[in-house]
This record gives structure tokens, C-alpha cells and sequence, in this order.
């Protein structure tokens, strides 16, 4: 069970001021607990793929419109398509909050949309919602809209916002979205016990920068 649960995390590093040497130790324990992938920041995203060459096993994940979802689909396409070039085989793209908020449900299909498409099948594209300032309506809305624009996962939160991941949550998006799109809890998952309450309501990945804790059943202080 504990390597099954450490096939589904996401080794994450997104703070701001994360160094050389964190980078470096964040590849060393994904290739020792052999983790889905690393999770980077844009410009750590080449010096992950290169420490992660001879562990192919391991997937380079980076972020997309990050934290916020503010940016332009442009941009996002964009800073998507720079990624892959740089090494990332994962992306997770935060969407515009404010416009599904606004009911603009087409700009917010087409700014997944052009992630997906600067992907091209290179790259899965995990959509980050942020379902802690949704609604449950516009979490719905949020996910259906995702799968009609051809991403690969719906994603809970950034873990920069008001709040992480929820059972209940998780549980709504892998109603919404059926069992052929994946399912990514983030933020707040700390411990064994959060891990397999998210992955018992639905999650095929959990993202979370405690996945050592998680998988020796231990509790994390932090989770980014």
C-alpha cells in the first residue's frame, strides 16, 4: 500500500523562494519513494528534467497561470508550450476564476482549451479550479467545463488560497466527471490518513509537498 500511495503523489515544491538544493533533494526523494512526479515552478522545470533523466519513472509536473489563473489564455498556452520544451510531461493550469464566477463559460472552455491544445498530446493538462471560493455550481460547471475542453484531470486548489482539498469535493468532481478523467486532491493533505480520505472519495493523484510523511504514515506541519 505505501508504494501504491507514493505512485499517486505529486512530490511538490512551489514556494517562492525554493533553492538549488531543495530542487536537487526534492528529485532525490521522487526517485528513492519513486513518486508520480515532481511538481516545479516554471523556471526549475529544465533542472528537474535533467536530474530526472535516468528516472523516467518519475514525471516532471510544473504550473500554469499560477496562482491565480489571471493571466491570458495566450499566456497560459504560451507558458504551457515553453514548459514542454523545457522537459515537463505534466501541467497543471490554473483556470480564470473571476470569469467562471462571471458565467463566461466559453472563455473559460477556451482558456483550457488553449492549454491543451499547446500540450498537443505531449503533456497530461491537470486543471486546477480552486474549489475553496466556488460554489458547488460553479464547481460542477468548473469540471464539466474541463473535460468538454479535453484536459486530462481536474485539480482542487493551488494551496495558495483560502483553502486545500475536501473529501466532499473530491467526492463532487469524480461524480461530475465520470471515471475516465482523473481526479487531483491538493492542498492541505498532510498525513496517511488525508492521503487515503482523498483517495477513498475518488483522487487518482494527490499533490502535496508532505508526500514522505504521507507514505511513512507520519504528519506533515506543511503541505506547500
Amino acid at each position: 500500500m505505501v508504494q501504491n500511495i507514493a505512485r499517486m503523489i505529486d512530490h511538490t515544491l512551489l514556494k517562492a523562494n525554493a533553492s538549488m538544493e531543495e530542487i536537487v533533494k526534492l528529485a532525490e526523494e521522487a526517485k528513492q519513494y519513486k513518486f508520480a512526479s515532481v511538481c516545479v515552478n516554471p523556471t526549475w522545470v529544465k533542472t528537474a528534467a535533467q536530474l530526472l533523466a535516468e528516472a523516467p519513472e518519475v514525471k516532471v509536473c510544473t504550473v500554469i497561470g499560477f496562482p491565480l489563473g489571471a493571466t491570458t489564455p495566450e499566456t497560459k498556452a504560451f507558458e504551457a508550450k515553453n514548459a514542454i520544451e523545457n522537459g515537463a510531461t505534466e501541467v497543471d493550469m490554473v483556470i480564470n476564476i473571476g470569469a467562471l464566477k462571471d458565467k463566461k463559460n466559453e472563455f473559460v472552455e477556451e482558456d483550457i482549451r488553449a492549454v491543451v491544445d499547446a500540450a498537443n498530446g505531449n503533456a497530461l493538462v491537470k486543471v486546477i479550479i480552486e474549489t475553496c471560493l466556488l460554489t458547488d455550481e460553479e464547481k460542477v460547471r468548473a469540471c464539466e467545463l474541463s473535460v468538454k475542453a479535453g484536459a486530462d484531470y481536474v485539480k482542487t486548489s493551488t494551496g495558495f488560497s483560502t483553502g486545500g482539498a475536501t473529501a466532499a469535493d473530491i467526492q463532487l468532481m469524480r461524480q461530475t466527471v465520470g471515471p475516465e478523467v482523473g481526479v487531483k486532491a491538493s492542498g492541505g493533505v498532510r498525513s496517511r490518513n488525508d492521503a487515503l480520505a482523498m483517495i477513498e472519495a475518488g483522487a487518482s493523484r494527490i499533490g502535496a509537498s508532505s508526500g514522505i510523511a504521507i507514505v511513512n504514515g507520519e504528519t506533515s506541519a506543511s503541505d506547500y
